[in-house]
């Protein structure tokens, strides 16, 4: 609902608070999960009255020329977190009979950047409805408003749902690869980052890849626009790189360290998600910056060499138990 792992911890312990003082007033115990969701949903919907929606850099404008370094980094709020998927503790498989979504579909990147374009109120019931299962009378009776509100609501989410995520789902294309072969997809992802070749690099990406960096507003597409971005910038030579294979919104990520000369070490740069298609190559890249972003500075191509910001180490290392230094 919310689009950051930092508001939903919030929002849960609202959730949980609201459910302790009234819970004397719950005499079925049967209907305990529909009750628990009805009060999680209205914390929700009253955190989207009081802020903007979230969103990725690709929302935010167009593509950058390739030739045009990172844009100036925006408040953090603006962007959608990542999510660590293996801390939620998802099970497989449908959350209910009557859902279409995977729950871990409902929390892909694309999902979760889809729903943050849609109104409030459709976004509630397109996740009580499609992912958890709930039906348009249950919806209806937690969101206090008609089956036919709930109906509409849900059209209008879907059709601005299938518009904006691709075909095939992550997780459809990540089973079609099966483990093995991801792994080794993603084994040569890092060796062409480690090694800093770009050919390596942009042999793996389709034609239409796209690379976002939030917190930078930035981003590159096609696959040419980003080889000739990554020759002249994180590819260049200037930086050195390592790697930790992480989980990130469901989808493989990359927990990525740069070498800090003063610290004569390697330090946390960005916690990049990955898209696959059902081929096997990269057609997204979103990489969370957790250096301090500074409006001020002029030149911010070389975030490598910021100092670390402690509110996006937490979110997009800490959570992840990835490692603060990698030797």
């Amino acid at each position: 609902m919310l689009g950051s792992v930092f508001d939903a911890d919030d929002a849960l312990q609202e959730t949980l608070v609201r459910a302790w003082r009234g819970v004397d007033g719950l005499r079925d115990t049967a209907a305990a999960r529909p009750w628990l969701y009805q009060i999680a949903t209205n914390v929700c919907l009253t955190e989207l009255e009081r802020r903007k929606r979230r969103m990725l850099p690709h929302d935010f404008g167009p593509a950058a020329d390739p030739d045009t370094p990172p844009g100036e980094p925006v408040a953090e709020s603006t962007w959608i977190e990542p999510y660590p998927d293996e801390s939620l503790g998802l099970p497989a498989g449908r959350a209910a009979p009557a859902a279409s979504y995977e729950q871990h579909e409902a929390i892909e990147l694309a999902f979760v950047a889809a729903l943050q374009n849609l109104a409030p109120n459709q976004r509630a019931v397109l996740i009580l409805r499609e992912v958890l299962g709930f039906s348009a009378e249950e919806s209806a009776t937690m969101l206090e408003t008609t089956v036919a509100s709930v109906t509409s609501a849900l059209q209008r989410a879907r059709t601005a749902v299938r518009e904006r995520v691709p075909e095939r789902s992550q997780q459809a294309n990540l089973r079609t690869l099966g483990d093995r072969r991801l792994s080794e997809l993603v084994d040569r992802y890092v060796s062409a980052w480690e090694r800093v070749d770009v050919d390596a690099f942009v042999a793996l990406l389709t034609e239409d890849a796209t690379f976002a960096m939030p917190p930078l507003r930035t981003w590159y597409t096609p696959r040419p626009v980003i080889a000739a971005w990554a020759r002249g910038s994180a590819l260049s030579g200037a930086w050195r790189w390592r790697a930790v294979l992480t989980r990130a919104n469901a989808q493989p990520a990359l927990g990525f360290y740069a070498y800090d000369e003063q610290a004569q070490t390697h330090l946390p740069f960005a916690l990049n998600v990955l898209s696959f298609d059902g081929a096997g190559l990269v057609g997204d890249v979103t990489a969370f910056i957790v250096r301090a972003p500074d409006p001020a500075e002029a030149d911010h191509s070389r975030y490598p060499e910021r100092p670390l910001d402690s509110h996006s180490l937490s979110g997009a290392f800490e959570r992840f138990g990835l490692p603060a230094v990698l030797d």
